[in-house]
Protein backbone atom coordinates (compact mmCIF):
# COMPACT_ATOMS: atom_id res chain seq x y z
CA UNK A 1 0.00 0.00 0.00
CA UNK A 2 1.30 2.84 -1.13
CA UNK A 3 1.79 6.61 1.80
CA UNK A 4 -1.01 8.25 -0.76
CA UNK A 5 -3.37 5.69 0.16
CA UNK A 6 -2.52 4.99 3.59
CA UNK A 7 -3.44 8.62 4.13
CA UNK A 8 -7.20 8.70 4.74
CA UNK A 9 -7.04 5.54 7.45
CA UNK A 10 -3.92 8.15 9.31
CA UNK A 11 -5.92 11.38 9.13
CA UNK A 12 -9.10 9.53 10.43
CA UNK A 13 -7.15 8.24 13.09
CA UNK A 14 -6.01 11.38 14.45
CA UNK A 15 -9.63 13.48 13.50
CA UNK A 16 -10.92 16.06 16.41
CA UNK A 17 -13.73 13.65 18.69
CA UNK A 18 -15.07 16.59 20.95
CA UNK A 19 -17.30 13.55 22.83
CA UNK A 20 -14.03 11.98 23.67
CA UNK A 21 -12.40 14.62 24.69
CA UNK A 22 -15.53 16.24 26.87
CA UNK A 23 -15.59 12.33 28.07
CA UNK A 24 -12.33 12.09 29.19
CA UNK A 25 -11.84 16.15 30.58
CA UNK A 26 -14.84 16.94 31.58
CA UNK A 27 -14.38 16.99 34.67
CA UNK A 28 -11.36 19.15 35.25
CA UNK A 29 -13.85 21.98 33.98
CA UNK A 30 -13.68 24.11 37.18
CA UNK A 31 -9.39 23.45 37.72
CA UNK A 32 -9.51 24.30 33.85
CA UNK A 33 -11.08 27.56 34.11
CA UNK A 34 -9.16 28.17 37.78
CA UNK A 35 -6.01 27.31 35.91
CA UNK A 36 -6.60 29.07 32.39
CA UNK A 37 -9.68 31.48 32.65
CA UNK A 38 -11.23 34.13 35.25
CA UNK A 39 -9.81 32.01 38.59
CA UNK A 40 -12.28 34.38 40.59
CA UNK A 41 -15.40 32.50 39.02
CA UNK A 42 -14.91 29.35 40.23
CA UNK A 43 -14.06 30.65 43.71
CA UNK A 44 -17.23 32.78 43.42
CA UNK A 45 -19.31 29.78 42.54
CA UNK A 46 -17.75 27.60 45.36
CA UNK A 47 -18.20 30.08 47.87
CA UNK A 48 -22.08 30.23 47.19
CA UNK A 49 -22.68 26.66 46.27
CA UNK A 50 -23.20 27.20 42.70
CA UNK A 51 -20.57 24.71 41.48
CA UNK A 52 -23.59 22.54 39.70
CA UNK A 53 -22.37 19.93 36.97
CA UNK A 54 -24.61 20.36 34.62
CA UNK A 55 -24.55 17.72 31.50
CA UNK A 56 -27.49 19.57 29.32
CA UNK A 57 -30.24 21.56 28.42
CA UNK A 58 -33.36 21.95 26.58
CA UNK A 59 -35.84 24.50 26.42
CA UNK A 60 -35.97 26.12 29.90
CA UNK A 61 -34.27 23.35 31.67
CA UNK A 62 -31.29 22.26 32.85
CA UNK A 63 -30.20 18.54 34.28
CA UNK A 64 -27.45 17.39 35.97
CA UNK A 65 -25.05 14.40 36.39
CA UNK A 66 -27.78 12.91 38.88
CA UNK A 67 -30.69 13.72 36.10
CA UNK A 68 -32.01 16.32 38.11
CA UNK A 69 -33.86 19.26 36.30
CA UNK A 70 -33.24 23.15 36.97
CA UNK A 71 -35.70 25.94 35.92
CA UNK A 72 -33.61 28.41 34.00
CA UNK A 73 -35.16 31.90 34.87
CA UNK A 74 -31.72 33.43 34.25
CA UNK A 75 -31.87 32.70 30.16
CA UNK A 76 -28.35 33.25 30.14
CA UNK A 77 -28.44 36.80 30.65
CA UNK A 78 -31.15 37.33 28.16
CA UNK A 79 -29.51 35.37 25.52
CA UNK A 80 -31.25 31.97 25.26
CA UNK A 81 -35.07 33.80 24.74
CA UNK A 82 -36.49 30.61 22.97
CA UNK A 83 -34.66 28.34 25.61
CA UNK A 84 -32.23 25.98 24.55
CA UNK A 85 -31.56 24.02 21.63
CA UNK A 86 -34.74 25.22 19.48
CA UNK A 87 -35.18 22.31 17.19
CA UNK A 88 -36.26 25.24 14.32
CA UNK A 89 -33.13 26.84 14.63
CA UNK A 90 -30.93 24.02 15.75
CA UNK A 91 -32.37 22.44 11.61
CA UNK A 92 -31.66 25.77 10.46
CA UNK A 93 -27.96 25.92 11.58
CA UNK A 94 -27.33 22.69 10.68
CA UNK A 95 -29.04 23.59 7.26
CA UNK A 96 -26.62 26.75 6.91
CA UNK A 97 -23.47 24.40 7.49
CA UNK A 98 -24.58 21.38 4.87
CA UNK A 99 -25.57 24.58 2.25
CA UNK A 100 -21.37 25.26 2.10
CA UNK A 101 -22.35 28.79 1.34
CA UNK A 102 -19.52 31.18 -0.34
CA UNK A 103 -19.36 33.13 3.05
CA UNK A 104 -18.08 36.27 4.05
CA UNK A 105 -15.82 36.62 0.92
CA UNK A 106 -16.05 40.74 1.80
CA UNK A 107 -16.66 41.19 -2.43
CA UNK A 108 -20.29 39.72 -2.76
CA UNK A 109 -23.74 40.34 -0.75
CA UNK A 110 -24.79 36.98 0.28
CA UNK A 111 -28.74 37.12 0.89
CA UNK A 112 -29.00 36.23 4.41
CA UNK A 113 -27.94 39.53 5.83
CA UNK A 114 -30.69 41.24 3.72
CA UNK A 115 -33.46 38.56 4.32
CA UNK A 116 -32.61 39.34 8.31
CA UNK A 117 -32.29 43.10 7.81
CA UNK A 118 -35.78 42.83 6.39
CA UNK A 119 -37.77 40.64 8.58
CA UNK A 120 -36.25 43.11 11.69
CA UNK A 121 -37.42 46.38 10.01
CA UNK A 122 -40.39 44.42 9.25
CA UNK A 123 -40.96 45.09 13.07
CA UNK A 124 -39.57 48.59 13.29
CA UNK A 125 -41.82 50.27 10.39
CA UNK A 126 -39.48 53.73 11.30
CA UNK A 127 -36.55 52.62 10.64
CA UNK A 128 -34.86 51.30 7.65
CA UNK A 129 -31.30 50.53 7.48
CA UNK A 130 -29.50 47.54 9.80
CA UNK A 131 -25.91 46.86 10.40
CA UNK A 132 -24.91 43.77 11.53
CA UNK A 133 -21.86 42.61 14.27
CA UNK A 134 -21.31 40.05 16.82
CA UNK A 135 -22.77 41.28 20.00
CA UNK A 136 -24.47 43.72 22.13
CA UNK A 137 -21.50 45.79 23.46
CA UNK A 138 -20.71 46.33 19.34
CA UNK A 139 -24.33 47.21 18.24
CA UNK A 140 -24.00 49.79 21.12
CA UNK A 141 -20.33 50.68 19.81
CA UNK A 142 -21.49 51.69 16.10
CA UNK A 143 -24.70 53.25 17.68
CA UNK A 144 -21.90 55.80 19.42
CA UNK A 145 -19.75 55.58 16.51
CA UNK A 146 -22.87 57.14 13.91
CA UNK A 147 -24.52 59.30 16.69
CA UNK A 148 -21.10 61.52 16.95
CA UNK A 149 -20.14 61.75 13.24
CA UNK A 150 -23.90 62.40 11.89
CA UNK A 151 -24.12 65.45 14.68
CA UNK A 152 -20.38 66.10 14.94
CA UNK A 153 -20.61 66.30 18.35
CA UNK A 154 -18.42 64.42 21.22
CA UNK A 155 -20.48 63.69 23.90
CA UNK A 156 -23.78 60.70 24.67
CA UNK A 157 -25.66 61.10 27.84
CA UNK A 158 -26.64 57.91 29.81
CA UNK A 159 -28.36 57.26 32.90
CA UNK A 160 -27.42 56.13 36.21
CA UNK A 161 -27.31 52.76 36.76
CA UNK A 162 -27.36 51.87 33.27
CA UNK A 163 -25.37 49.09 31.33
CA UNK A 164 -24.79 49.06 27.80
CA UNK A 165 -21.85 47.08 27.35
CA UNK A 166 -18.35 46.63 28.71
CA UNK A 167 -16.03 47.82 25.67
CA UNK A 168 -14.99 51.28 25.83
CA UNK A 169 -17.21 52.63 23.95
CA UNK A 170 -19.73 51.05 25.76
CA UNK A 171 -18.30 51.72 29.11
CA UNK A 172 -17.97 55.37 28.94
CA UNK A 173 -21.96 54.82 28.97
CA UNK A 174 -22.38 52.56 31.65
CA UNK A 175 -23.70 53.61 34.61
CA UNK A 176 -22.19 51.64 37.72
CA UNK A 177 -18.65 52.71 38.69
CA UNK A 178 -17.57 49.08 39.35
CA UNK A 179 -17.25 48.42 36.14
CA UNK A 180 -15.57 51.36 35.12
CA UNK A 181 -12.89 51.74 37.81
CA UNK A 182 -9.56 51.73 36.84
CA UNK A 183 -10.61 51.74 33.36
CA UNK A 184 -9.67 55.46 32.86
CA UNK A 185 -9.72 57.68 30.80
CA UNK A 186 -12.83 57.09 29.10
CA UNK A 187 -14.67 58.89 26.38
CA UNK A 188 -16.46 62.47 27.49
CA UNK A 189 -20.18 61.00 28.37
CA UNK A 190 -22.47 62.21 30.97
CA UNK A 191 -24.62 60.72 33.76
CA UNK A 192 -28.08 62.02 33.76
CA UNK A 193 -30.80 60.45 36.12
CA UNK A 194 -32.94 57.90 34.65
CA UNK A 195 -36.70 60.35 33.99
CA UNK A 196 -35.30 63.47 34.82
CA UNK A 197 -36.26 65.90 32.06
CA UNK A 198 -34.30 68.91 33.70
CA UNK A 199 -31.28 67.03 34.01
CA UNK A 200 -31.58 66.12 30.59
CA UNK A 201 -32.18 69.63 29.22
CA UNK A 202 -29.33 71.32 31.38
CA UNK A 203 -26.51 68.98 29.38
CA UNK A 204 -28.61 69.42 25.96
CA UNK A 205 -28.28 73.31 26.31
CA UNK A 206 -24.71 72.98 26.29
CA UNK A 207 -24.83 72.15 22.78
CA UNK A 208 -22.24 69.62 22.50
CA UNK A 209 -24.85 66.36 22.92
CA UNK A 210 -24.71 63.66 19.91
CA UNK A 211 -27.40 61.47 21.52
CA UNK A 212 -28.92 60.11 24.59
CA UNK A 213 -28.67 56.32 25.19
CA UNK A 214 -31.27 54.89 27.19
CA UNK A 215 -32.61 51.22 28.22
CA UNK A 216 -36.59 51.14 27.96
CA UNK A 217 -35.92 49.12 31.11
CA UNK A 218 -32.74 49.23 32.62
CA UNK A 219 -31.36 45.62 33.51
CA UNK A 220 -29.36 47.06 36.47
CA UNK A 221 -32.47 46.36 39.08
CA UNK A 222 -35.44 46.13 36.74
CA UNK A 223 -36.06 50.56 36.79
CA UNK A 224 -38.09 52.54 34.04
CA UNK A 225 -38.87 55.89 33.71
CA UNK A 226 -42.04 57.48 34.69
CA UNK A 227 -44.55 57.34 31.80
CA UNK A 228 -44.20 59.48 28.96
CA UNK A 229 -40.60 60.31 29.56
CA UNK A 230 -39.28 58.37 26.91
CA UNK A 231 -41.23 60.92 24.40
CA UNK A 232 -40.33 63.88 25.86
CA UNK A 233 -36.82 63.13 25.93
CA UNK A 234 -36.70 62.25 22.38
CA UNK A 235 -38.61 65.66 21.97
CA UNK A 236 -36.05 67.21 23.63
CA UNK A 237 -33.67 65.17 22.10
CA UNK A 238 -34.25 66.37 18.42
CA UNK A 239 -35.55 70.06 19.72
CA UNK A 240 -31.06 70.10 20.23
CA UNK A 241 -30.83 68.26 17.12
CA UNK A 242 -29.82 65.07 19.02
CA UNK A 243 -30.81 61.58 18.73
CA UNK A 244 -32.41 59.20 20.81
CA UNK A 245 -30.60 55.43 21.23
CA UNK A 246 -32.91 52.65 22.39
CA UNK A 247 -30.60 49.96 23.83
CA UNK A 248 -32.93 47.02 23.20
CA UNK A 249 -29.97 44.45 23.72
CA UNK A 250 -31.93 43.10 26.35
CA UNK A 251 -35.69 44.31 26.14
CA UNK A 252 -35.76 43.86 22.26
CA UNK A 253 -37.18 40.79 20.88
CA UNK A 254 -40.22 40.51 22.45
CA UNK A 255 -38.75 40.12 26.26
CA UNK A 256 -41.06 43.12 27.73
CA UNK A 257 -44.45 42.06 26.28
CA UNK A 258 -43.89 43.78 22.37
CA UNK A 259 -41.43 43.58 19.96
CA UNK A 260 -39.45 46.52 21.65
CA UNK A 261 -39.61 48.06 25.06
CA UNK A 262 -39.76 51.14 23.61
CA UNK A 263 -42.97 50.56 21.52
CA UNK A 264 -45.12 50.61 25.50
CA UNK A 265 -44.87 54.34 25.13
CA UNK A 266 -46.87 55.76 21.94
CA UNK A 267 -44.86 58.19 19.69
CA UNK A 268 -41.39 56.87 20.45
CA UNK A 269 -39.46 56.38 17.63
CA UNK A 270 -35.46 56.06 18.44
CA UNK A 271 -33.12 56.85 15.72
CA UNK A 272 -30.79 54.02 16.37
CA UNK A 273 -31.97 50.89 17.99
CA UNK A 274 -29.61 47.95 18.76
CA UNK A 275 -30.54 44.39 19.71
CA UNK A 276 -28.57 41.13 20.16
CA UNK A 277 -28.48 38.77 22.79
CA UNK A 278 -32.08 36.76 21.80
CA UNK A 279 -31.52 37.55 18.33
CA UNK A 280 -28.56 34.66 18.20
CA UNK A 281 -31.08 31.79 19.38
CA UNK A 282 -28.46 31.24 21.95
CA UNK A 283 -25.81 29.40 19.19
CA UNK A 284 -24.09 32.43 17.20
CA UNK A 285 -23.45 35.67 18.56
CA UNK A 286 -25.17 38.56 16.34
CA UNK A 287 -26.08 41.95 17.26
CA UNK A 288 -27.65 45.00 14.91
CA UNK A 289 -27.47 48.43 14.59
CA UNK A 290 -30.48 49.60 13.25
CA UNK A 291 -31.54 53.15 12.45
CA UNK A 292 -32.87 55.91 10.25
CA UNK A 293 -31.91 56.06 6.25
CA UNK A 294 -30.36 59.08 6.44
CA UNK A 295 -28.10 58.17 9.97
CA UNK A 296 -26.67 55.32 6.88
CA UNK A 297 -26.30 57.35 4.37
CA UNK A 298 -23.96 60.07 6.28
CA UNK A 299 -21.95 57.57 7.32
CA UNK A 300 -21.13 55.67 4.16
CA UNK A 301 -21.65 58.62 2.31
CA UNK A 302 -19.04 57.60 -0.90
CA UNK A 303 -17.65 54.51 -1.91
CA UNK A 304 -14.44 55.84 -0.43
CA UNK A 305 -16.46 55.25 3.14
CA UNK A 306 -17.56 51.78 2.29
CA UNK A 307 -15.79 50.12 4.89
CA UNK A 308 -15.62 53.05 7.68
CA UNK A 309 -17.57 50.97 10.28
CA UNK A 310 -17.37 47.10 9.43
CA UNK A 311 -16.92 43.83 11.43
CA UNK A 312 -14.60 41.01 10.32
CA UNK A 313 -17.25 38.25 11.17
CA UNK A 314 -20.40 40.80 11.20
CA UNK A 315 -23.15 39.21 8.35
CA UNK A 316 -21.84 35.70 9.06
CA UNK A 317 -24.06 32.95 7.36
CA UNK A 318 -24.07 31.33 10.29
CA UNK A 319 -25.51 34.11 12.67
CA UNK A 320 -28.13 34.98 9.93
CA UNK A 321 -29.84 31.81 9.78
CA UNK A 322 -29.71 31.83 13.58
CA UNK A 323 -31.69 35.29 13.77
CA UNK A 324 -34.17 34.38 10.58
CA UNK A 325 -35.04 31.27 12.25
CA UNK A 326 -35.70 33.03 15.76
CA UNK A 327 -38.01 35.65 14.23
CA UNK A 328 -39.89 32.90 12.14
CA UNK A 329 -40.49 31.28 15.54
CA UNK A 330 -41.52 34.22 17.65
CA UNK A 331 -44.04 34.46 14.56
CA UNK A 332 -44.95 30.84 14.34
CA UNK A 333 -45.43 30.54 18.01
CA UNK A 334 -46.26 33.64 19.29
CA UNK A 335 -43.90 34.43 21.55
CA UNK A 336 -44.74 37.84 22.08
CA UNK A 337 -48.13 37.05 23.35
CA UNK A 338 -47.03 34.20 25.66
CA UNK A 339 -44.37 36.68 27.39
CA UNK A 340 -47.27 39.55 27.88
CA UNK A 341 -49.52 36.89 29.21
CA UNK A 342 -47.09 34.92 31.56
CA UNK A 343 -45.29 37.84 32.64
CA UNK A 344 -48.39 39.15 33.62
CA UNK A 345 -49.48 36.16 35.66
CA UNK A 346 -45.86 35.86 37.33
CA UNK A 347 -45.36 39.46 38.15
CA UNK A 348 -49.40 39.56 39.83
CA UNK A 349 -47.97 36.19 41.61
CA UNK A 350 -45.58 37.56 43.14
CA UNK A 351 -47.21 41.25 43.60
CA UNK A 352 -49.73 39.73 46.29
CA UNK A 353 -47.15 38.26 48.51
CA UNK A 354 -45.59 41.94 49.14
CA UNK A 355 -48.62 42.15 52.11
CA UNK A 356 -47.36 38.79 53.33
CA UNK A 357 -44.00 39.67 53.83
CA UNK A 358 -42.39 42.07 55.54
CA UNK A 359 -39.04 42.18 53.59
CA UNK A 360 -40.65 42.36 49.98
CA UNK A 361 -41.01 45.70 49.11
CA UNK A 362 -41.93 45.61 45.42
CA UNK A 363 -42.55 43.84 42.49
CA UNK A 364 -42.45 45.70 39.13
CA UNK A 365 -41.19 45.08 35.11
CA UNK A 366 -42.86 44.04 32.38
CA UNK A 367 -43.51 40.78 30.23
CA UNK A 368 -41.17 38.75 31.09
CA UNK A 369 -37.99 40.92 32.77
CA UNK A 370 -39.42 41.44 36.59
CA UNK A 371 -38.06 42.82 39.50
CA UNK A 372 -38.24 41.67 42.64
CA UNK A 373 -36.86 44.23 45.57
CA UNK A 374 -36.02 43.55 49.47
CA UNK A 375 -36.90 45.89 51.93
CA UNK A 376 -35.73 46.61 56.16
CA UNK A 377 -38.08 44.88 57.38
CA UNK A 378 -40.69 46.43 60.42
CA UNK A 379 -40.18 43.78 62.85
CA UNK A 380 -37.62 44.23 65.60
CA UNK A 381 -36.01 40.45 65.30
CA UNK A 382 -35.86 40.92 61.61
CA UNK A 383 -34.25 44.35 61.53
CA UNK A 384 -31.43 43.20 63.50
CA UNK A 385 -30.79 40.78 60.82
CA UNK A 386 -31.36 42.77 58.30
CA UNK A 387 -29.02 45.53 59.49
CA UNK A 388 -26.55 42.91 59.90
CA UNK A 389 -26.22 41.84 56.48
CA UNK A 390 -26.71 45.46 55.26
CA UNK A 391 -23.47 46.42 57.57
CA UNK A 392 -21.79 44.23 55.69
CA UNK A 393 -22.16 44.09 52.45
CA UNK A 394 -25.90 45.69 50.78
CA UNK A 395 -27.12 43.07 48.22
CA UNK A 396 -26.38 39.77 51.17
CA UNK A 397 -30.18 39.42 51.66
CA UNK A 398 -30.89 39.26 47.95
CA UNK A 399 -28.11 36.65 47.68
CA UNK A 400 -29.54 35.12 50.60
CA UNK A 401 -32.76 34.25 48.29
CA UNK A 402 -31.17 33.49 45.11
CA UNK A 403 -28.77 30.82 46.43
CA UNK A 404 -31.77 28.68 48.12
CA UNK A 405 -33.56 29.00 45.37
CA UNK A 406 -31.05 27.24 43.42
CA UNK A 407 -29.86 24.38 46.11
CA UNK A 408 -33.36 23.35 47.72
CA UNK A 409 -35.89 24.43 44.55
CA UNK A 410 -33.43 24.04 41.59
CA UNK A 411 -34.00 27.33 40.25
CA UNK A 412 -31.24 29.30 39.09
CA UNK A 413 -31.95 33.12 39.15
CA UNK A 414 -29.36 36.36 39.63
CA UNK A 415 -28.74 39.28 41.75
CA UNK A 416 -29.61 41.92 39.84
CA UNK A 417 -26.94 43.87 40.02
CA UNK A 418 -24.20 44.98 42.55
CA UNK A 419 -25.17 46.55 45.94
CA UNK A 420 -28.44 45.93 45.24
CA UNK A 421 -31.39 43.92 46.92
CA UNK A 422 -33.13 42.80 43.40
CA UNK A 423 -33.51 39.36 42.15
CA UNK A 424 -33.83 40.19 37.99
CA UNK A 425 -36.00 37.43 36.65
CA UNK A 426 -35.75 37.08 32.58
CA UNK A 427 -36.31 32.99 31.90
CA UNK A 428 -36.79 32.02 28.41
CA UNK A 429 -39.92 33.81 26.46
CA UNK A 430 -41.62 30.42 26.83
CA UNK A 431 -42.39 29.42 30.01
CA UNK A 432 -45.86 29.31 31.27
CA UNK A 433 -48.31 28.62 33.89
CA UNK A 434 -45.73 24.97 34.83
CA UNK A 435 -42.61 27.36 35.23
CA UNK A 436 -44.80 29.90 36.92
CA UNK A 437 -46.10 27.57 39.41
CA UNK A 438 -42.75 26.14 40.20
CA UNK A 439 -41.22 29.39 40.75
CA UNK A 440 -43.74 31.08 43.09
CA UNK A 441 -44.19 28.08 45.35
CA UNK A 442 -40.22 27.85 45.76
CA UNK A 443 -39.74 31.39 46.63
CA UNK A 444 -42.84 31.06 49.17
CA UNK A 445 -41.12 28.29 50.60
CA UNK A 446 -38.05 30.81 50.58
CA UNK A 447 -39.72 33.82 51.76
CA UNK A 448 -41.70 31.74 54.54
CA UNK A 449 -37.93 30.04 55.98
CA UNK A 450 -36.52 33.92 55.82
CA UNK A 451 -39.65 35.59 57.93
CA UNK A 452 -39.24 32.52 60.77
CA UNK A 453 -35.78 33.12 60.77
CA UNK A 454 -34.85 29.69 59.31
CA UNK A 455 -31.80 27.50 57.77
CA UNK A 456 -31.51 30.87 55.28
CA UNK A 457 -30.04 33.27 58.17
CA UNK A 458 -27.51 30.28 58.51
CA UNK A 459 -26.44 31.36 55.23
CA UNK A 460 -25.97 34.62 55.64
CA UNK A 461 -23.76 34.65 58.41
CA UNK A 462 -21.31 32.63 56.18
CA UNK A 463 -22.23 35.72 53.11
CA UNK A 464 -21.28 37.92 55.72
CA UNK A 465 -18.13 36.35 56.84
CA UNK A 466 -17.54 36.34 53.18
CA UNK A 467 -18.43 40.15 52.51
CA UNK A 468 -15.82 40.95 55.68
CA UNK A 469 -12.98 39.01 54.42
CA UNK A 470 -13.32 40.91 51.07
CA UNK A 471 -12.68 44.45 52.57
Amino acid sequence: MTTAESAPESSQAGEFDLGRLLAERGAERYELHTRYLNHQLPRMLHTIGFDKVYERAEGAYFWDEDGNDYLDMLAGFGVMGLGRHHPVVRKALHDVMDASLADLTRFDCQPLPGLLAEKLLAHSPHLDRVFFGNSGTEAVEGALKFARFVTGRPRVLYCVHAFHGLTTGSLSVNGESAFRDGFAPLLPDTAVPLGDLDALEKELKKGDVAALIVEPIQGKGVLEGPPGWMRAAQDLLHRHKALLIADEVQTGLGRTGDFYGYQHEDGVEPDLVCVAKALSGGYVPVGATIGKDWIFKKVYSSMDRVLVHSASFGSNAQAMAAGLAVLSVMENEQIVANVRATGEQLRSRLAALTDRYEMLADVRGRGLMIGIEFGRPKSLKLRSRWTMLQAARKGLFAQMVVVPLLQKHRILTQVSGDHMEVIKLIPPLIVGEREVDRFVDAFTAVMDDAHDGGLVWDFGKTLVKQAVANR
